[in-house]
C-alpha cells in the first residue's frame, strides 16, 4: 500500500497574520501592537487560551524576535520542526514577514506576506533585507526593490508570497495600489492571497483575476485577544510547512475546509468613509467620488466600493465562486459579542478548553450553565452568523446591535 494512502488527515484551525508588538528584552517591533504581544506570549495565547494549531507570525525577519526565537530553540522550550516551522506543545508557528513595497507607477503601497520553512532562511532573508531596507527591526516596513523582485527572493528560499489584506485603502494590493495584479506581480509566484476583514469570498468572486488562487482570512492581530478573530480550517497531515503548502496547492487530499472570518459589515473599511462629514456610505447605494451627505472628495473608499470599482474596469458584472472554492462562513468573534467581557470569557475558557471549544463545540445548554442564557444564546447566533450588525468604514470596526 503506498504510505500516501495511510497518511490521517486532520482539521487544524489556523491564523497566518500575527505581529510582534515588542522583543522580550522591550524592543519594539510593530509600533501600533499591544506591548505583551511577544514570540512566546502568541505561542501560549494560541495553544493554551484559543486552540490554535498553525500560526504565522509576520515579524520574524526582525533581528530582536530572532533572538527571541534563538533563546526558545536553545532552552528547549521550542523546537524546529522538520517539515517546516517551530513547535510549541501542540501548535506550530511559521517564521514570515510583512513586507511594504511601492513600485514606480502604481497608485500606492502595498503589503505582502511572506513565509519561509527554516530559521535559517529567514536568517537568510533578513541579511537580504538590511541591503534594501532602513530599518529591519520593525515590522512591516517598505523595501526598496520591485515587488517582483522581493518575488524572486522569496522563491529562492523556497517560501510562500500572500498578498496582504488586499482591498483594504491603505497598503494593498488592490486597494491602493493597482487594478490588475498582473500590472504589478508574477501570477505565477503567488500561493494564496489574504481576503482581509472587510471583504469575503463572495466579494472577491467580482474579480477574475483571483480566480486562481486560494483565499486565506487572518486575523491581522496587533493584540493577544484579537489572535483567531479570522481563521482557517485547514485538512492536513500535522501543522507545518511543509503541510501548508500542500495544502495550498490542493495535493494529496491536503485542502482549506472553510475559511471563518468576520462579517465584512464589522471591518474598518468595508463602506467608504467621508473624512469631511464622518459619514459612511449608504448599504444600498454605491459610492460615487463625493460624498452624498457633503459633497465633499474627501472620500476613504471602502473595500466594498472598491471592489465595484474594480469590477467596472474589468467586465465581470456578478459574483463568480468555483464549485471546489471552500465556503466563507460568517462568524462573528467572541470580543464582539455584547455582555461577554474578559472575566466571562476566562470562565468559560477554565469550563470548555479554549476558544475554539466554545465557538465550534460546545452546546447551548453548556454555555448557559457558565454564561447564562442571554449570552449564551448570543454565542449561538454568533457562531451561526445570525446577530445584526452595522457596518464599519473610515477605520472604525462595525459593530453587534443589541435587539
Amino acid at each position: 500500500m503506498n504510505a500516501e494512502e495511510v497518511t490521517v488527515l486532520s482539521q487544524v484551525y489556523t491564523d497566518l497574520h500575527l505581529h510582534i508588538g515588542r522583543t522580550e528584552s522591550g524592543l519594539p517591533v510593530k509600533i501600533s501592537g499591544s506591548r505583551d504581544l511577544t514570540f512566546r506570549n502568541i505561542a501560549y495565547e494560541a495553544a493554551v487560551r484559543k486552540g490554535i494549531g498553525l500560526l504565522g507570525v509576520i515579524d520574524a525577519h526582525s533581528p530582536g524576535v530572532q533572538t527571541d526565537i534563538e533563546a526558545l530553540l536553545s532552552s528547549g522550550e521550542m523546537v524546529e520542526l522538520q517539515g517546516g516551522g517551530i513547535r510549541y506543545r501542540n501548535t506550530t508557528i511559521l517564521l514570515g514577514a510583512e513586507i511594504e513595497v511601492k513600485d514606480e507607477g502604481t497608485g500606492g503601497p502595498a503589503h505582502h506576506l511572506i513565509y519561509l520553512p527554516t530559521f535559517d532562511a529567514m536568517r537568510s532573508f533578513t541579511e537580504w533585507l538590511t541591503l534594501h531596507m532602513r530599518n529591519v527591526q520593525l515590522s512591516s516596513q517598505r523595501i526598496y526593490v520591485t515587488a517582483k523582485r522581493l518575488q524572486e527572493e522569496v522563491k529562492r528560499r523556497d517560501g510562500l508570497f500572500v498578498p496582504a489584506h488586499i482591498f483594504t485603502p491603505h497598503k494593498s494590493l488592490l486597494g491602493s495600489c493597482t487594478d490588475r495584479i498582473a500590472d504589478v506581480l508574477d501570477m505565477e509566484l503567488i500561493d494564496a492571497v489574504e481576503l482581509g476583514l472587510s471583504a469575503d469570498s463572495h466579494m472577491a468572486g467580482w474579480i477574475p483575476e483571483l480566480d486562481r488562487y486560494p483565499f486565506l482570512t487572518n486575523s491581522d492581530a496587533h493584540s493577544l485577544r484579537k489572535i483567531g478573530r479570522e481563521y482557517n480550517a485547514l485538512l492536513m497531515a500535522e501543522p507545518s510547512f511543509e503541510e501548508l503548502r500542500l495544502v495550498l496547492k490542493q495535493k494529496h487530499g491536503r485542502r482549506i475546509i472553510a475559511n471563518y472570518g468576520l462579517n465584512p459589515r464589522l471591518g474598518k473599511y468595508h463602506r467608504s468613509f467621508c473624512v469631511n462629514c464622518g459619514s459612511l456610505a449608504e448599504e444600498t447605494t454605491a459610492t460615487s467620488s463625493r460624498c452624498a451627505m457633503c459633497g465633499s472628495m474627501k472620500l476613504v473608499r471602502g473595500v466594498m466600493d472598491r471592489i465595484e470599482q474594480i469590477a467596472a474596469l474589468i467586465g465581470r458584472d456578478t459574483s463568480c465562486t468555483a464549485p471546489d472554492r471552500p465556503p466563507y462562513i460568517n462568524q462573528v468573534p467572541l470580543e464582539f459579542v455584547p455582555g461577554l467581557g474578559p472575566k466571562l470569557l476566562n470562565k468559560l475558557i477554565a469550563a470548555f478548553g479554549t476558544e475554539m471549544s466554545i465557538l465550534h463545540a460546545t452546546s447551548p445548554e453548556q454555555l448557559a450553565s457558565v454564561a447564562g442564557e442571554a449570552v449564551a444564546s448570543l454565542i449561538i447566533q454568533a457562531r451561526e452568523g445570525r446577530l445584526s450588525l452595522r457596518s464599519g468604514g473610515g477605520g472604525r470596526y462595525g459593530r453587534v446591535e443589541r435587539r
